[in-house]
């Protein structure tokens, strides 16, 4: 009986030996579940911060490129404000320019000199004036190719084949300030 005794108290304590690294191997397990899932949350954490990095990054740099846009039509407006400051006062004061233009037509015809060359220096000062604050002439001749883009056609007339399409005649000249025409040249075109 000792014997049986004492197999079955090692069978026992085999058992509960078995037991014991089953139960350790449970721990273990369980342990590295713990763990396992603890750096799953941290990594979850740290990709979920990663993300937001970048999202605010891409923010930045949208409101960054929003802002340089920004800056740069406002430096253009600007810049086209300036050049084209004047451009309502230049358009009241271009019928007084016409004005001058057709006095001095008159008065060379009926011949006084003198009246002429007076008129003519206030013209020339006048016009001087103008050219300072950017006023340009638009350059149109007769036999020039017309333009609808660029030349305001006010009549046709019918003559040489040579003319057809051409400008026979400049009725009003055209200026520009800076790139922009302010008024546009009006011609008789030959058809």
């Amino acid at each position: 009986m000792k014997k049986n005794k004492k197999n079955t108290d090692k069978k026992e304590q085999k058992v509960q030996n078995q037991n014991k690294t089953i139960k350790n191997e449970d721990k273990q397990q369980n342990m590295k579940k713990e763990t396992q899932t603890n750096e799953e949350e941290q990594l979850s954490e740290l990709e979920q911060l990663k993300s937001e990095l970048k999202q605010e990054k891409d923010k930045y740099l949208r409101l960054y490129a929003d802002f340089e846009n920004f800056r740069k039509r406002t430096a253009k407006e600007k810049l086209e404000l300036f050049e084209t400051a004047g451009e309502s006062l230049m358009k009241e004061l271009l019928p007084v320019l016409d004005d001058f233009e057709r006095a001095l037509n008159e008065i060379k015809k009926e011949g006084d000199d003198a009246l002429f060359k007076g008129v003519e220096l206030i013209y020339e000062k006048f016009k001087n004036t103008l050219k300072k604050a950017g006023l340009k002439d638009v350059e149109v001749k007769k036999g020039d190719a017309f333009d609808p883009e660029t030349h305001e056609a006010i009549a046709q007339i019918p003559g040489d084949k040579k003319m057809k399409g051409k400008i026979v005649d400049v009725v009003e000249k055209g200026y520009s300030m800076g790139n922009k025409t302010i008024r546009f040249p009006k011609v008789v075109t030959g058809s």
